[in-house]
């Protein structure tokens, strides 16, 4: 259940958001949902996945954990990699059209759920300064969610136009782990380098004009993270191991 309400500086002048990453926030997941304006940053930290939602249409993803409910760079309260996925930095916060009175365009404004464990008027970042202005924080989260809204929109185009150059290929994920623990990832998808490598012509100048081209390189390239994941996951096993044999006399 949630509380969404339009924010503003009048109802919500002693509003503040909880900063931190953790379970309570619901950052134990070992899958964030990533739009094409973050794939850039994404690349650096994260194996970038492609998979099918419940309507049949490809989405992209940050694989953050192998087992369910695991998030491996969250540690004591941090979320340790140079970029959180826009869509758990945002918290409380959401984007909703609202019809303009002119017969304009609908206007995206900003909502906040009343009811996020982030939201509370005695702790964390003010949303508003004093005098009625944008904080620092509600200044960031403005950003993250423009990220958002237009990464949306650039979505379903830039997903049709991997599908037409027939660019997307089925990935096999298999992981052995230090321990002989051993992880087989199905139904994922990942951008055929070898095919992304013979384009060519006209097809190759579009994606290039278009800016999916480096898009589609950003994907390809970050499959390489997924050894970061690996050593990720051997360190939790060791210390885990190492926690139940206790100290040593």
């Amino acid at each position: 259940m949630t509380n969404r309400v339009l924010l503003n500086n009048v109802d919500h002048a002693d509003l503040k958001a909880i900063v931190g990453y953790g379970p309570r926030f619901g950052d134990n997941i070992n899958q964030a949902l990533l739009l094409p304006t973050e794939f850039e940053d994404a690349q650096r930290d994260y194996p970038i996945l492609l998979r099918r939602d419940q309507n049949g249409d490809f989405q992209a993803v940050a694989l953050l954990g192998l087992d369910r409910d695991e998030n491996l760079f969250l540690q004591d309260g941090e979320w340790r990699a140079r970029y959180v996925p826009a869509v758990q930095q945002r918290g409380a916060f959401s984007i909703a059209l609202r019809d303009a009175d002119d017969g304009a365009a609908p206007k995206p404004m900003i909502h906040v759920d009343l009811d996020h464990p982030r939201i509370s008027t005695t702790q964390g970042e003010p949303l508003f300064l004093p005098a009625g202005g944008n904080g620092p924080y509600l200044q960031h989260m403005i950003r993250v969610l423009g990220a958002i809204y237009d990464g949306l929109e650039i979505g379903k185009p830039m997903f049709s136009a991997f599908v037409e150059l027939d660019l997307i290929a089925p990935v096999s994920i298999e992981i052995q782990l230090d321990d002989g623990a051993s992880y087989d990832l199905p139904d994922f998808h990942t951008i055929d380098a070898d095919q992304l490598a013979a384009l060519t012509g006209t097809d190759l100048e579009r994606m290039h004009q278009s800016g999916l081209l480096r898009a589609a390189q950003w994907v390809a390239s970050s499959m390489g993270n997924i050894q970061r994941l690996v050593e990720l996951k051997n360190a939790q096993r060791a210390a885990s191991r190492a926690g139940e044999c206790g100290p040593t006399p």
